[in-house]
């Protein structure tokens, strides 16, 4: 391999700070970019990884916002999307001639902010799948042994790069694809997770809650209709094993399963409606394709934030 890549990590929540930590853990050249108070925790504490038995403690390279001198040969994005407006400005100097993005962000809007910003030729598609959590100790708790990143060149021609980036997260404690399809990838977990939160932050209970009631899984299976629909009308239909699989998820009589939206909802706190749910409602409409449920979510997470303030 060529000479180790400059990785910077966007954030060191509970997605940032898993894979960041992973890659640190296996040697990579990571630094994490956080905010004053992130980054006096774990440098009184470390950065832990706990959960599923394991109690990892690191003490990463860090850079707080504001200090960024100079380019990275990578940055993963992993903020969520109310940060990531200002990410994108604390990130800036960062990024070099030769630098590549990496954003694992939910949906697809996203990608529109970060390509206005740094251009076309820098921005890659991702998407993470981990279910992981920040405690009140603030370390990151993992909740399920399921651990990977996808990602991709979103047009030809890639990247001359990607393949070294591909060498640089393999290796590292979790899963990780090189995909040729990665706008279908980005899709496909798009509907299944506004297919999850859909179904859970409308109900106001968790999979088996739902499914559990009269009605329950034949309301699920509307959802995932609607989300479905979306995706094939916008030329990214999820095959036919995915969206068996998404549906089954979201039917298991009894299943504690949970998305991280309707954690967060339940919890008080701020929700990602506008990126999940907002955003493909916007997109079905532009189709022509009949949405009813999901407007219903966009409307309920609207009146939820609104009551926030």
């Amino acid at each position: 391999m060529t000479s180790r890549m400059r990785i910077l990590v966007v954030g060191a929540g509970a997605t940032g700070g898993f894979f960041g930590g992973r890659l640190a853990q296996a040697g990579r050249d990571v630094t994490f970019l956080v905010r004053p108070g992130r980054a006096r925790l774990i440098e009184e504490r470390g950065l832990r990884i706990t959960g599923l038995g394991e109690n990892t403690v690191l003490s990463p390279k860090l850079v707080r916002t504001g200090e960024v001198t100079g380019p990275y040969d990578l940055v993963l994005f992993t903020v969520k999307a109310a940060g990531l407006a200002a990410a994108i400005e604390d990130v800036a100097p960062a990024v070099g001639p030769g630098t590549l993005i990496l954003p694992v962000l939910n949906g697809l809007r996203h990608i529109d902010e970060l390509v206005a910003r740094f251009g076309e030729e820098r921005v890659l598609g991702g998407v993470a799948i981990v279910m992981t959590t920040v405690d009140g100790d603030g370390d990151i708790r993992r909740l399920f042994d399921l651990q990977s990143l996808t990602y991709g060149a979103r047009a030809e021609p890639a990247p001359a790069a990607l393949a070294q980036v591909h060498a640089e997260l393999s290796g590292a404690g979790f899963d990780t694809t090189l995909s040729d399809a990665i706008l279908a990838d980005m899709w496909g977990k798009w509907v299944f997770i506004a297919s999850l939160g859909a179904v859970t932050s409308l109900m106001r209970g968790n999979v088996g809650e739902v499914a559990d009631q009269p009605g329950g899984i034949e309301f699920a299976e509307a959802v995932v209709a609607e989300c479905a629909a979306v995706a094939e009308a916008a030329g990214y239909p999820v095959p036919a094993a995915s969206l068996a699989n998404t549906r089954a998820a979201v039917t298991e009589p009894g299943s504690p399963r949970a998305p991280s939206l309707y954690r967060d909802l339940s919890s008080g706190l701020d929700v990602e409606g506008e990126q999940i749910f907002g955003d493909l409602v916007d997109r079905a409409h532009k189709l022509g394709v009949a949405v009813p449920l999901l407007e219903l979510v966009r409307l309920n997470l609207r009146v939820y934030r609104a009551r926030r303030g």
